[in-house]
């Protein structure tokens, strides 16, 4: 047998970072089913159960995170790595968002180009659209950040890359890290929006010249620049090594038990996929939450996927949240610049620690 299984879930929400305009809808979105495999032949973990038709990327879909200066110090490390590999080359940023990152290079000298079917500005350097091989777009340098993992077929998608290239130039990939999440029990990055979860140890096999790979923010983030020239999926010589999830990967949901008693507010603090899946699960465990706070004004005063929580400004929230209430931190990377907004008074719960 090809692929080996190691996870079910039922009735996940299929997006995580899209906002509705009601507690209703957000309650009543589409749910979908998670059935995590390992393909043996090229080591990647993948959703076997995922429908592509049930995601529908669009202005509602809000996954930016340039607000955070921990952030941005992140993205200032990419546009470094872009500067030092990617010299005297046009930047074509496949999956761009809402641009911001292009902005960035642009202003940094770069020629760039830009493609989302999401992107809701007018610069004319984006095109919104989705991505195909005869769309016109050759030569240069590939960027594709945080957008293999939503590719239901990855390997098809990177061999379309290749032929818009002509066979040449370099692709920047960037991906969750499948370890991280397995060493932090990190169950809250498992939702139905990545279908494919990638190792560093397999990424680097699918180029026979990988010009540069590592680890990034805090090691939540592996990377990979490859010469596309070189890319070659029917490696014989792949080495995978076999995936299993312990059996204490859900051991954190046991905090949603232990804290029912205890009085006084509880709110997450991060509106993202990991929020919104911990959102989830706490409203299928019968533990209350009262709101959701982010820092983007694009998710503000929203609702989200799944747990049907509003989600409010930090301003709004302090004028709510009491000594000692709870505020349940997504991403322990953000916990400085959390607690510098929301001040000591809170109670905070980095639930990736």
């Amino acid at each position: 047998m090809r692929e080996c299984g190691l996870l079910n879930l039922s009735k996940m929400p299929v997006f995580q970072n899209k906002m509705y305009p009601d507690r209703l809808s957000a309650l009543n979105c589409a749910v979908g089913e998670i059935t995590l495999v390992q393909d043996h032949l090229t080591g990647l973990i993948h959703n076997a159960a995922f429908d592509p038709t049930l995601l529908v990327y669009d202005e509602y879909y809000q996954n930016e995170q340039a607000n955070s200066c921990f952030f941005q110090a992140h993205i200032n490390d990419v546009i470094n790595k872009i500067e030092k590999y990617f010299t005297d080359s046009k930047v074509i940023e496949i999956g761009c968002g809402k641009g911001h990152f292009l902005e960035l290079l642009k202003a940094k000298g770069f020629d760039v180009l830009g493609i989302d079917p999401a992107y809701e500005g007018s610069a004319d350097y984006i095109v919104k659209s989705e991505f195909s091989s005869n769309m016109g777009v050759s030569g240069g340098c590939f960027v594709l950040r945080h957008v293999l993992e939503h590719i239901s077929s990855p390997f098809d998608f990177l061999y379309s890359i290749k032929q818009a290239s002509g066979g040449i130039g370099r692709i920047y990939i960037e991906v969750p890290c499948f370890d991280w999440i397995l060493e932090h029990r990190a169950w809250f990055d498992i939702f139905y929006e990545h279908v494919n979860y990638f190792r560093l140890s397999d990424l680097t096999q699918y180029f026979g010249h990988v010009i540069d790979s590592g680890k990034m923010f805090g090691g939540q983030y592996i990377y990979i620049i490859g010469d596309l020239a070189t890319l070659n999926l029917n490696n014989q010589q792949m080495k995978i090594n076999r995936v299993t999830i312990p059996n204490v990967f859900f051991s954190g949901l046991d905090i949603l038990k232990t804290q029912t008693n205890l009085t006084g507010k509880r709110v997450i603090w991060g509106a993202g996929a990991k929020g919104a899946t911990f959102g989830h699960y706490a409203r299928l465990s019968g533990y209350l939450l009262d709101f959701v706070v982010d820092i983007n004004p694009a998710k503000q005063d929203k609702f989200m996927a799944g747990s049907g929580l509003e989600v409010l400004s930090p301003d709004a929230a302090l004028e709510i949240l009491n000594d000692g209430d709870q505020v349940f931190v997504m991403n322990s990377n953000y916990l400085d610049e959390i607690t510098l907004l929301g001040g000591e008074k809170l109670t905070y719960i980095c639930i990736d620690k």
